[in-house]
């Protein structure tokens, strides 16, 4: 005992120390929860067995009731459309901004840091802000539609069907803008000024520039910032309550959403389980790829 306390006072002992307790809070918050959660997919859970840990063993029956309902396919579209469309919409703005931001011109860094404000705001105020842009009939957006001449009525971003999707997916691009400029600026800056210069010698273009040197170097960093898009995106839950709630006729509903009302609304706790289940493989499966990627990369 004495010598364990001695090499704890040495500072030796202390990173041990350190990581064993990181690795405890990991497993107290994180491990403990996915094995309930894996454990309840196999289940029948609901509010009457919710408290105890007898419950009949349900195998995969959750998982062939989920497929089976009638909304699935329309949730995985859904789905799809909200975690694309982000992910493109939040890559292409936030690397033109970064790019953008990298030039030297009055207040650059002060209107860069204003774009920083959409990121630290909590998704439910941002839901709010973007339901009060979209509403149909003062919405600031169809005002700025109509005043640019691109529409004539009024476009129902909430409530219409075929709409109801991308007005969430608009709402997200915003919301995670700033974090994709913010990682690809830092990218954007590790990369050495004198390839441009010689490039610019030898004739190449703004364009040529950007594809022989500026794609070519930030290919880690892409695929970082790629790979965490679709992990923050399948996240992201705020908005939906408080923008479309799912609707109209679920045509705004996503997995991390239905998994929420199976569990919070029909209280079936092990249908809503198997969702986020579903939603972790896929995860797991799109961070093996990018995982194996860079390796293959870093080896080459």
């Amino acid at each position: 005992m004495r010598r364990i306390l001695s090499s704890i006072t040495d500072g030796k002992g202390f990173d041990l120390i350190m990581v064993g307790m990181t690795m405890l809070f990991l497993f107290a918050l994180a491990g403990v929860p996915l094995v309930y959660n894996v454990v309840m997919s196999f289940q029948q859970v609901d509010m009457f067995n919710l408290n105890t840990f007898s419950r009949p063993f349900a195998g995969f029956e959750n998982y062939v009731a989920i497929v089976s309902q009638p909304e699935f396919w329309l949730v995985i579209r859904n789905t799809a459309i909200f975690v694309f469309g982000s992910i493109a919409g939040q890559f292409i703005f936030g690397f033109a901004l970064a790019i953008f931001f990298m030039l030297s011109f009055p207040f650059a860094s002060t209107i860069r840091g204003l774009f920083l404000v959409s990121w630290v705001m909590p998704g439910l105020v941002v839901g709010a802000l973007w339901g009060w842009i979209l509403a149909g009939d003062f919405g600031v957006l169809n005002a700025i539609l109509r005043g640019l001449g691109i529409i004539d009525g009024t476009m129902f971003w909430k409530s219409d069907p075929n709409l109801s999707i991308w007005a969430v997916t608009i709402a997200n691009i915003w919301l995670g803008l700033a974090f994709n400029m913010m990682l690809l600026s830092v990218g954007l800056a590790g990369i050495p000024r004198d390839l441009y210069e010689a490039a610019e010698l030898d004739g190449a273009n703004g364009w040529q520039r950007f594809t022989t040197i500026t794609l070519p170097m930030m290919r880690s960093t892409i695929g970082a910032v790629l790979a965490l898009g679709l992990i923050y995106t399948l996240q992201q839950f705020d908005l939906f309550p408080a923008i479309t709630e799912g609707g109209p006729a679920n045509s705004s509903n996503v997995a991390q959403y239905w998994a929420w009302q199976w569990s919070f609304q029909l209280f079936d706790f092990a249908k809503g389980a198997t969702v986020s289940m579903m939603m972790l493989i896929f995860v797991l499966v799109a961070s093996i790829v990018y995982v194996r990627s860079t390796r293959h990369e870093v080896r080459g």
